[in-house]
């Protein structure tokens, strides 16, 4: 018994150790955020501001123009994860339900461009969006990672869980293919849509590339773009650094912690296999 309290105590201990090592920068940059300019240069370092100030959030949102970027970056994550949801579950519905010449080689073909590094479609899909006069806009962002094979690869093994009797039956009383996707399988596909659409949003939100190399004009930056060249121009400034990431990160913690369960079990119900 004493031995098993022993390793108790000692999984604890590791687990408390790990929590702190991950949570003491994240509490460090929340508190550096309302101090003053220059308070968190003081030696010791100090955790805590000696007086609470929203400085820093008012030069922010006043004289940086923070709100703005902080609307681009929801209204381009947000179209996104509508697009992509909408176009991968099709897809995956398809590939899951619907017999169809070549559509083994096609799945297959889908999964093989999942081993290729993001990267190296960059520069052709700049180039494509460039002779598309798409540069500089919203859709130049959101179309290119609109469809992925991950997603259409998710959606195809959790839609194949549905019984294809449910849709035959719905055929039979008259339901089109559409109406057979909009009004039945996306109500029960609802655990995979929440999982791809939070991983959809949170990597959009924090994308940093694409928008860098898609956008150049300061007045359509997202936050991340934003919030790297904060941290050029006012590289001393760590409090001012501090505020932006404390904004850019805030959103997604929230929007992850409120649907964390829905998360999870639709991870649990994608990882079942044909």
């Amino acid at each position: 018994m004493k031995e098993r309290q022993i390793k108790s105590i000692a999984v604890t201990a590791v687990m408390v150790l790990a929590a702190i090592i991950v949570l003491v920068p994240f509490f460090w940059m929340i508190m550096t955020s309302f101090m003053k300019t220059g308070e968190s240069f003081a030696y010791p370092p100090v955790f805590w501001p000696k007086k609470f100030t929203l400085e820093q959030y008012t030069i922010l949102f006043k004289r940086l123009h923070f709100l703005r970027d902080f609307v681009n970056s929801f209204a381009v994550s947000s179209l996104m994860t509508i697009c992509s949801l909408f176009l991968n579950s099709l897809a995956g519905f398809a590939f899951a339900k619907y017999a169809f010449k070549g559509r083994r080689f096609l799945f297959t073909s889908f999964l093989a461009t999942m081993v290729i590094p993001a990267q190296v479609g960059m520069l052709p899909v700049f180039l494509i969006l460039r002779q598309m006069g798409m540069l500089n806009t919203y859709w130049g962002l959101i179309l290119p990672g609109a469809v992925s094979a991950f997603s259409i690869f998710f959606f195809r093994q959790y839609m194949m869980t549905i019984p294809t009797d449910l849709i035959d039956s719905a055929r039979i009383d008259g339901c089109s293919d559409f109406r057979i996707y909009w009004q039945i399988i996306l109500p029960l596909a609802r655990p995979a849509l929440v999982t791809l659409g939070i991983f959809t949003f949170l990597g959009t939100w924090n994308d940093f590339m694409w928008p860098l190399i898609v956008l150049n004009r300061d007045t359509m930056y997202t936050l991340p773009v934003a919030l790297a060249n904060l941290m050029g121009e006012h590289a001393p400034d760590t409090e001012l650094m501090m505020a932006g990431s404390v904004v850019t990160i805030l959103p997604i913690m929230i929007l992850f912690l409120a649907l964390q369960k829905s998360y999870v079990s639709g991870l649990v119900a994608g990882s079942l296999k044909e």
